[in-house]
């Protein structure tokens, strides 16, 4: 029984083979075949590995009979919840360094969890808060790690 490829599956396996020769490319400009001990020779093995291994992928893929629209593969390879989810990364990134870490992680991660939780809005607040709290004593009280203030209210955390 022949398996049909799903849409757009060609498509990546030839990206999966493109990114293992730049990756071999890289690594052969790290000494080039110089000697057997060179700095570069296990990363080009490990490139000619991923070269070998990608084109089995592309030999097997393209033997499947073709199956799948363009419209299928939007469907899968970009759910909207994965478009949301990079939309609030997105607004965090750009929030940061207005509000500073700490204000802008509370409101990406209450965000973010209660669109993914869907519990209310109470029990996803109680997780930000945990979370926060945990970051705080982690990296702030623990680690000791000054984290990024914002320009509009510099006095929060």
């Amino acid at each position: 029984m022949t398996r049909t490829r799903r849409a757009g599956e060609l498509w990546f396996a030839l990206a999966l083979l493109a990114f293992a020769l730049v990756a071999l490319w890289q690594a052969y400009g790290i000494a080039g075949f110089a000697s057997l001990s060179s700095p570069g020779i296990f990363p080009m093995l490990a490139a000619a590995t991923m070269v070998g291994a990608s084109l089995a992928v592309v030999r097997a893929t393209a033997r499947q009979a073709p199956g799948g629209t363009g419209r299928s593969f939007l469907a899968e390879v970009l759910p909207a919840r994965l478009i949301m989810f990079l939309a609030f990364i997105a607004a965090f990134l750009a929030a940061m360094p207005w509000l500073g870490f700490m204000p802008a992680a509370a409101l990406f991660l209450y965000v973010a969890i209660a669109a993914l939780w869907r519990r209310g809005l109470v029990k996803p607040a109680l997780v930000t808060a945990l979370a926060l709290a945990c970051i705080y004593v982690t990296f702030r009280l623990a680690f000791q790690i000054v984290l990024p203030r914002g320009v509009l209210i510099p006095a929060l955390l």
